[in-house]
């Protein structure tokens, strides 16, 4: 898998997860589910996220 794939699975996985422990645990699960949507919208705007700075440094390739 590519920064790319590994990036689209971790933010996947982050949603799915917080609206499940939102769900069964606590809606204030929620609040980090926004708060990945939020940083997917930013970064479409500003080519920058902060997962792929960790993903970088874990070695994860690019293409």
């Amino acid at each position: 898998m590519n920064l790319n794939d590994w990036l689209r699975a971790i933010s996947g996985i982050f949603i799915l997860a917080t609206v499940a422990l939102g769900y069964f645990i606590s809606p204030a699960w929620y609040l980090f589910t926004v708060f990945v949507g939020l940083n997917l919208l930013q970064s479409a705007f500003t080519k920058w996220c902060p997962m792929i700075t960790f993903l970088r440094r874990a070695g994860v390739r690019e293409g």
